[in-house]
């Protein structure tokens, strides 16, 4: 069947995926073009949508794209950096400056079709460093954003050409966080391009076997299957497309895994009918071997993935099925952090996507079925093919495991800046009846789709939730250097923070892994765990105050979708009440706080 498309031109922004998934969900075809395509490539369309960027568009950064992209007679919406380089394009200003990260109120100023069906103001969520100060002439101003941290309100949030069908959005209304923002690119497609809706997950599915069909031959695949998520639907999907007898899968228990996890994973692939070739292999060893001494997040990414794949070539020489595909698992926020597309930034290197990977996706030997998904499509596509709820609906675990909730240190304290960090971050925080410590570690982050290697805020104070994620944004989006906010959970206000050394240790993983949990068991019984999306329980090498030893434990609930957004959940005082008393009489805890940054600027996970 012909259907209706959209082009979305991929600057390299962390959401060009995302944009093309919210168009598919309105029932539109979506296809990702580069920005040096040939002008060939975009005919055909019912309308252009311009992604967000990690370039400057101020500095005229990323500006060598194809020649009369935008003089195309189809209409045209723009993102962020899309939004930026439209307006330039017609005659209007773009400045350095006017930085927000997080929630904003967009105040409409006319009715127009973009925004049909919503209201005066808007929640939308901002993420950029550029700014647009004029407009061209025949562009209008459509609405003007507000901060809810007070800061100064913001120009030609939206703003519009209808003689021309350009427009654009300084905010990002693809993700979650723009709560109509599913509304507002739905009413691009269909009231502005004029788009009718004929695409399913169904037809997606069918396309899907159809290309994995054309790309294994005549091979087989060997499926490297955590048991979470993303995995389990890879498995069905590639049974389905090439038959169970050419998919063989291997579960690795890499010494990283929650309590119990391998066992029960084992029993979830045998309840799924796929026990038959499915092979385990317990290589702890391997990876803690691989990880000694290794405290850079991105060394340790680095040493896991490669780990996976020696152990992935090793069991597959001992079962003489050697020459079979690998199969991945991978979703699309694991190849967009870790920049697989040319312009994307990296913000953490995922195990999936370390050299040896790329080198063997690049000679054909590997398999993603789920590769241009998100998580919210993957659960979508496993109902489609029939699989369990409890399957689908685990809580997301990263492919290195507790490896990246495991912290390590040196012992030495990192303070970089801190002259002009800890008055500033005391300053800010004291406005909302806060007291601030800048811990001497750092997390990593993501600033305007750039990866930020900054430092957390512990804050400490008994004021409301609302009070705290207010003050959390303030902070990470007013001082350079900070990415991140913790709140204290402990009976005391620390004024004193020092790294202690670890490593990723058996013993430091199974205090970790006591600790997750009492986390999760805890979610179960207050009924959360389906309410919240994810909760990574982060082991950090600090101790708080003076002469104290021992470790901090960090929470970081959130809600989120698709995992390249999120919001921070505040947990109910009777479930704190348990944590507090069970996390903090774990024998080498002596901290204990729970993460209140949304994404961005803190990624979900802390490395």
């Amino acid at each position: 069947m012909q259907h209706d498309s959209i082009a979305v031109v991929d600057f390299g922004g962390q959401y060009a995926h995302l944009i093309a998934t919210k168009v598919r969900r309105i029932g539109v075809h979506a296809v990702i073009r580069q920005p040096e395509d040939p002008l060939e490539l975009f005919e055909g369309h019912k309308g252009i949508i311009l992604s967000g960027s990690p370039a400057l568009s101020s500095h005229g950064e990323d500006g060598d794209y194809t020649a009369g992209l935008l003089d195309r007679d189809t209409p045209m919406l723009g993102l962020c950096f899309g939004h930026q380089e439209i307006a330039k394009h017609y005659g209007g200003e773009v400045v350095h400056g006017g930085r927000e990260w997080g929630k904003a109120d967009l105040h409409i100023v006319k009715d127009h079709p973009l925004f049909k069906g919503l209201g005066p103001v808007e929640q939308v969520w901002m993420s950029h460093f550029d700014s647009v100060s004029a407009l061209g002439e025949g562009f209008e101003e459509l609405g003007y954003t507000t901060s809810h941290d007070g800061s100064p309100d913001h120009r030609f949030a939206a703003i519009g050409s209808d003689s021309l069908k350009r427009y654009g959005f300084q905010y990002h209304a693809e993700v979650d966080d723009t709560t109509n923002g599913d509304q507002m690119i739905g009413n691009f497609v269909l009231e502005i391009c004029g788009a009718t809706p004929s695409w399913t997950m169904e037809a997606f599915m069918e396309e899907e076997r159809e290309k994995l069909r054309a790309q294994v031959g005549d091979e087989s695949v060997f499926l490297l299957a955590s048991g979470g998520v993303d995995s389990t639907v890879a498995a069905v999907v590639l049974k389905e497309a090439l038959g169970s007898d050419r998919v063989n899968l291997l579960h690795v228990d890499n010494g990283m895994m929650r309590k119990d996890e391998s066992a029960n994973v084992l029993k979830l692939f045998e309840r799924l009918g796929l026990g038959e070739h499915l092979n385990f292999v317990d290589a702890s060893d391997d990876f803690l071997k691989a990880l000694e001494g290794l405290v850079e997040p991105e060394a340790k990414r680095i040493a896991i993935g490669k780990t996976f794949v020696e152990v992935f070539a090793r069991e597959a020489k001992r079962l003489g099925i050697e020459d079979h595909l690998l199969g991945q698992g991978t979703i699309y926020p694991d190849t967009v952090e870790t920049g697989g597309t040319r312009r994307a930034d990296t913000i953490k290197t995922h195990h999936n996507r370390v050299d040896v990977i790329e080198r063997m996706i690049e000679e054909g030997k590997v398999v993603e079925p789920l590769a241009e998904l998100y998580k919210v499509e993957v659960r979508e596509l496993g109902e489609t093919l029939g699989i369990a709820h409890e399957a689908l609906w685990r809580h997301p675990f990263p492919g290195p495991g507790l490896g990246v909730r495991c912290l390590c240190s040196t012992g030495e304290p990192d303070t970089e800046d801190f002259d002009r960090l800890v008055p500033a971050a005391t300053e800010a925080a004291a406005k909302f009846g806060l007291e601030a410590l800048v811990l001497p570690i750092k997390s990593v982050g993501v600033k305007a789709d750039l990866r930020a290697y900054e430092h957390p805020v512990l804050l400490s104070g008994d004021v409301p939730w609302e009070t705290v994620l207010k003050a959390a944004s303030s902070i990470t989006a007013g001082i350079l250097g900070i990415n991140r906010c913790i709140l204290n959970l402990g009976p005391e206000h620390p004024t004193v923070a020092h790294p202690v050394e670890g490593y990723m240790t058996r013993e430091r993983l199974d205090l970790l892994r006591e600790a997750d949990h009492m986390v999760m068991e805890g979610l179960r019984r207050h009924g959360l765990y389906d309410e919240i999306w994810q909760c990574p329980t982060v082991l950090v090498p600090l101790a708080l105050g003076d002469g104290e030893e021992g470790e901090m434990v960090v929470l970081r609930p959130i809600r989120s979708q698709r995992a390249m957004t999120a919001t921070p959940v505040r947990f109910p005082d009777a479930l704190l009440g348990e944590l507090r008393e069970g996390i903090l009489g774990l024998e080498g805890v002596t901290g204990l706080a729970i993460d209140v940054t949304s994404k961005p600027p803190g990624t979900i996970e802390w490395e």
